[in-house]
This record gives structure tokens, sequence and C-alpha cells, in this order.
């Protein structure tokens, strides 16, 4: 059996067959001079090009290369779990496949888990994207993930990443999460720093990404900022909202009941009312009961996983309570 890597190196690709070759000769000779045992993961998104033939040539000659191929276009969040599944080392650094993200930033990384950091996030410091079409709602995007999530990074939607392996044991990929790791791996008490790296132009080909995107961050962002708050208190969240109209609805019909009691005909003099009040006051109860629903599933969900509710960095002891 071969000595277990210290360093994975996992780079989703789709369609990138110009930029692979370059990417991965960089990676060797940067890795080869940290001096540390490594692999590289290299994740085909299910290429239409002639990336796979090419990698499975150069992997022919290359022990230390690993080709992990997609059976259908998944998108970067699949890709990067399927990698992140295959990586062995003790640390994982996750990157491009486009030649925007320098190799030679890897060590800088490595620096700050090495600190005891259990990951490691690269800060685009001087973006080379189109102002419109991706720095712009980039900066929107990272304000708001910020402000909703409570943690303070600047730059969230890099790949650049490396992480400590067991801080990835204990994160679920799905959706298009990928985005979003730093505020997934705070909810278990990670340990983050921030490093500014390089950003370059795309080595060859075009880019994947555009506006296009934008509603799909969107939606994603709302779900993790309710992850964030309330995974494990949805009747925190649905509660509230079902008391604030609940209360406006019940507030509403009590004050009809007492023009009722007076003689007022309801339905003549306040009609729209009277439909707003019971609108309100059953809105308030299908929130309740969407909360109490809510806490049933986290409690199934926790149950069932065997999963604790916390993040377990490290028990200590003394020698003689070991035995």
């Amino acid at each position: 059996m071969g000595e277990r890597p210290a360093i994975s190196v996992v780079v989703p690709a789709h369609n990138e067959e110009p930029n692979l070759l370059p990417l991965c000769d960089r990676l060797v000779v940067v890795l080869e001079n940290i001096g540390r045992p490594f692999e590289i993961v290299l994740v085909d998104d299910a290429s239409t090009d002639g990336s796979v033939p090419l990698l499975r040539n150069f992997a022919a000659s290359e022990p230390r290369l690993k080709v992990v191929c997609l059976r259908r276009n998944s998108g970067q969040t699949a890709a990067l779990a399927a990698g992140f599944e295959v990586a062995s080392g003790a640390v994982v650094v996750a990157m491009d496949g486009d030649l925007q993200h320098a190799p030679e930033d890897i060590p800088a990384l490595l620096v700050k888990i090495d600190e005891g950091y259990d990951l490691a996030n690269g800060w685009r410091e001087n973006r080379v994207d189109g102002l419109l079409t991706r720095r712009l709602p980039s900066r929107l995007a990272n304000w708001m993930i910020r402000k909703l999530s409570g943690v303070e990074l600047r730059d969230f939607g890099g790949t650049f990443k490396a992480y400590r392996s067991e801080l990835l044991d204990q994160l679920r990929l799905y959706g298009d999460l990928h985005r979003f790791i730093p505020v997934l791996a705070a909810l278990h008490g990670a340990r983050i720093a921030e490093v500014p790296i390089g950003n370059f132009e795309r080595g060859a080909g075009r880019s994947h990404y555009g506006l296009g995107r934008t509603r799909r961050v969107f939606f994603d962002l709302i779900t993790v900022a309710f992850i964030a708050r309330y995974m494990t208190r949805p009747m925190h969240f649905f509660g509230s909202l079902g008391l604030l109209c609940g209360g406006a609805g019940g507030g509403a019909l009590a004050y009809l009941v007492v023009k009722k009691l007076q003689g007022v005909h309801i339905m003549l003099e306040h009609g729209p009312l009277l439909i707003a009040g019971s609108v309100l006051a059953l809105t308030g109860l299908q929130l309740v009961c969407t909360g109490l629903i809510g806490e049933v599933l986290m409690r199934t969900y926790f149950e069932s996983q065997k999963r604790p509710i916390y993040g377990l960095h490290e028990t200590i002891a003394s020698a003689e309570s070991r035995h």
C-alpha cells in the first residue's frame, strides 16, 4: 500500500482541454518543490472535447494523477464533491481548471493550514474579470453573504481553497452550494483564514459563468442563510413569522367582533379588513404548523444520521482517565 499523500489537489473541469496539460505540469512542479507526498485529482465533468483521452495519456506517465470521469455534466458542486470523495490527502486544495488560479499560490494557502486553520480561503484581491458581468455582481453577492451569514470574508465565490480533510468529512455538498462552503464550514466551528491570491485571464476557451447564474446564487444564498441561522431550530423562524401574521390577523378580527357587537354591518363597512384578518390568521397558523413540521424533520434527520448538532475539535483528558 502506498504512502498516504499529505496534499490532494482537486480540480473540477469541463471542456478545458487546452488548459489541462499546462495546469498539470505547473502543479507537479509546485507540489514537488513543497516536498510533501501529493496527488492530483482531476474531475472531468462530462466534457465533450478531447479532455478525457488527453488525461488518460497523461495519467499513464504520472502515477500521482487520478482522473475521475462523471457520467453526465453535473455542475461544479457535484464535481468538487466527487473529487473530495476520492482525495485521500490530509490537506485538500481545490482550484479551477481554467488557469485563472495560479498553482504557485498553493504554498501560501498551506501556510495557513500549518498555522492551525481548518480552511484557507483564496481572496482574489485584484480581479481581472469583466466589471459588469462578474465583479459588480460578485461584490454585491459577497456583501449579502457576509450580512446574512455573519462570516466575515471578502471573497466567497472562488474555488481556490485549502481544507483539512476532517473538515470536508463533515460537509455535505448539494445543489450549487460550493460557493458557500466557508459558511457551511463556519457552522461546524471551523477556523477560517483569508489569503490573497492572484487572478488571471483564462488560458484558453470561454468562461462557463455569466449573469445567468445570478438567479441561482440568490436562491442558494437564501438557503444558506436559513441553514446558518435556523438549521436546528426552524420553529424560531416560522414561529416568529406565524406569531406576527397571526397576531395581526387576530387583532383585526377582534376589532371586527367589537364592531359587530356595536351593530355595525361588517361585510358592508369592513369587508376588506375581514378578508385580510382571516387570511393573516390562517397564514399565521400555517406558519406555526410549518415550524412544527420542520422541528420534527430536523429531529428525524439528526437521529437517523446519528449526527451531533455540535462540531467536536478535540477531547483532552489525563492519562489516568483514558484507562
